[in-house]
């Protein structure tokens, strides 16, 4: 035992990890400017205010996907997916324009664009969103490409992700 207390002091310094934040939505809680305008929802239908840190070396670019993992579809419901944000993007403003070279893959709506929340009358549901450190400029995809698609890439070449979960229920 007392060996290993001299190799605690040897070990390698904890990695810094990525995190996020959506400044707009500090409880959690999903804004109106996020939700739906349509299918009986009244929102601003804009994309989220997201803010994160922490990417590892070698990143080259991110992909930002919005999922609600509660949709009565079996596979959940795709709100966004981009991919080949700039490796050096660390924020993307609500409903701001994507910056050059980043791609809006077709989402569950069939849009190439940020669709809100508009769950069934019922239970909120859980949107989980999440940031990729992608080792990779882009993604071998194109705008045709579904948002599963672009979520199966992420999350089998990801250096790192983040993320966070908004509730949204009427």
């Amino acid at each position: 035992m007392r060996y290993l207390l001299p190799l605690l002091f040897l070990a390698s310094p904890a990695l810094a990890e990525m995190t996020l934040t959506l400044p707009d939505a500090p409880d959690g809680k999903m804004p109106a400017a996020q939700v739906l305008n349509g299918f009986g929802c009244t929102g601003g239908n804009l994309s989220p205010a997201l803010h994160w840190t922490g990417a590892p070396e070698g990143t080259q670019s991110f992909v930002v996907l919005i999922h609600d993992i509660d949709a009565p579809t079996g596979s959940g419901f795709w709100h966004w997916a981009v991919f080949g944000l700039p490796g050096g993007t660390t924020d993307l403003a609500a409903g701001a324009a994507l910056p050059a070279g980043a791609v809006a893959a077709r989402n569950d709506f069939s849009h190439n664009q940020y669709d809100g929340a508009c769950p069934p009358p019922g239970p909120a549901h859980r949107y989980v969103v999440t940031v990729f450190a992608m080792p990779q400029p882009s993604l071998p995809l194109d705008e045709t490409a579904s948002a599963a698609m672009v979520g199966f890439f992420a999350n089998t070449g990801a250096l790192d992700k983040a993320s966070q979960t908004l509730t949204y229920g009427r």
